[in-house]
């Protein structure tokens, strides 16, 4: 029996800086800034600061949709924030986003500018800014809206939940990777379920309510997330396979994913975006050619 299953909280939990796991070196249970490092502000009024994991893909996404549908005023710089490295904890960005996570985005087009984040909430702002991927009848609207927090309460036992003990963390607990995937398969069993009788998840039309979720459970459908495609049998749940595959060919999708990626193919990897031609030129291939 290992010291997890033998393990008795004590009467007043303490920190152990560095007490195992991937992300034990940025882990803490205080908020605030470590450092001081002021953030970037490029040409667009539009400022995204961010990572290319599906929180991160999120947005890029319909910030690339909204500029595929020709709203041109959603030009953009996108600069990398290199969460392993504890760059969330600068002054600056903790300026915009107290909570220290990503995406986070400045929205200078005002007076004033304007902070915005939280994934779902940067969604809505952006919807909402150029009348686009949000219904505003009332029932479809609705439908959106429940799906888009949908993923928002969903995806941390994706994520957190079977992601960490699933892939990252430093011993395998039996008991915690069995009720995540257990919760997971659940949630897949959900989307399946949907998208069994509906071409997207608010009906007959793409919305954020997609964006939100296919970067998290599309990618989980094809096989693309902690490596567990095969342990969940991903490739069962075929709607959501269809519904992934369907969004993997539109032009402003692809090209969103590839926004602050860090990891995967060199061809797929554009660490930062400040102009359309960037996707021709700074991938990381045509940086750091063979």
């Amino acid at each position: 029996m290992s010291e997890s299953d033998n393990y008795t909280p004590p009467a007043v939990w303490t920190w152990k800086q560095g007490n195992g796991g991937q992300f034990a070196n940025i882990n803490r249970p205080i908020a605030g800034p470590t450092h001081d490092k002021d953030l970037p502000v490029g040409k667009h009024p539009l400022q995204l600061y961010s990572l290319g994991t599906p929180n991160g893909q999120k947005v890029t996404v319909m910030l690339e949709e909204l500029l595929e549908a020709g709203h041109t005023g959603a030009e953009y710089d996108a600069w990398l924030i290199r969460i392993n490295e504890g760059a969330q904890f600068g002054s600056g960005f903790v300026e915009v986003n107290p909570n220290s996570k990503i995406p986070a985005l400045v929205d200078r087009r005002g007076p004033e500018p304007i902070r915005v984040f939280e994934s779902g909430a940067i969604l809505i702002h952006l919807a909402e800014k150029f009348g686009a991927f949000l219904p505003t009848e009332p029932a479809k609207r609705a439908e959106c809206l429940s799906w888009l927090f949908w993923q928002m309460g969903s995806a941390p036992f994706l994520g957190g939940g079977f992601g960490h003990f699933y892939a990252y963390a430093p011993t395998k607990i039996e008991y915690a990777i069995d009720r995540y995937a257990m919760e997971v398969k659940r949630q897949m069993d959900v989307l399946d379920r949907h998208l069994a009788e509906h071409r997207f998840l608010g009906g007959d039309e793409y919305t954020i309510a997609d964006m939100a979720i296919w970067p998290w459970y599309g990618a989980l459908s094809k096989g693309q997330l902690y490596g567990a495609g095969e342990f969940l049998q991903a490739h069962t749940y075929t709607n959501v396979v269809r519904w992934a595959d369907e969004i993997a060919q539109r032009p402003g999708a692809r090209r969103g994913r590839m926004v602050n990626r860090t990891f995967g193919d060199p061809a797929s990897q554009l660490h930062e975006r400040h102009d359309a031609s960037d996707f021709d030129t700074k991938t990381q291939d045509k940086l750091n050619p063979a």
